[in-house]
């Protein structure tokens, strides 16, 4: 199993990877924004599983070969940055009223959700961290490595959640200022 000072690092780099917010936080505010905290939720759920995936895809070794290979972790930040500016014209070109007052679209959870997995799996921070710094808190002689990776991932998913709870992410706030 994780030792404990294994644990507590693991924790630490999170949690300061977490301080510094990235497109997943910008996200979340904006679909919260859009449609509600249900919506924003929602995204954060998505942005999980973005997460997840990235712990599977580490416990089964592709973290390596990206990191062997600078071309593929390219592509990887290249179609990242892609989809989020395609994420971000859509929304600019999307039919707006009165100029005067931006009409902010509502966005179903369900969707907001779709939109999030690809937007976190994408997201250049988070390949970062799950390529360079995930690998290093897995000790195969502490047992499984599916099993440390598995848990490191869950822990992942799990403060990002709470952190977004608990700092007021998914508080529509924004909606109501004019």
């Amino acid at each position: 199993m994780i030792d404990l000072t294994t644990l507590s690092t693991y924790l630490v780099v999170v949690l300061g990877l977490f301080l510094i917010p990235g497109p997943a936080v910008l996200l979340v505010l904006t679909r919260t924004a859009q449609g509600g905290r249900k919506t924003g939720i929602m995204t954060g759920l998505g942005i999980a599983l973005g997460d997840s995936i990235h712990a599977l895809l580490a416990a089964v070794g592709l973290s390596a070969i990206l990191m062997t290979s600078a071309l593929a972790f390219n592509i990887v930040k290249i179609v990242g940055a892609g989809y989020l500016i395609y994420l971000g014209v859509r929304a600019l070109l999307e039919k707006r009223g009165d100029s005067s007052a931006p009409i902010v679209q509502n966005l179903s959870p369900m969707k907001a959700f779709l939109q999030a997995v690809p937007a976190e799996i994408l997201n250049p921070k988070t390949a970062l961290f799950f390529l360079a710094f995930f690998p290093q808190f897995v000790h195969p002689e502490q047992g499984s490595s599916l099993m440390q990776f598995t848990i490191l991932g869950a822990i992942f998913c799990g403060t990002r959640h709470f952190i977004y709870h608990n700092s007021g992410v998914y508080r529509p706030a924004i909606r109501h200022i004019a």
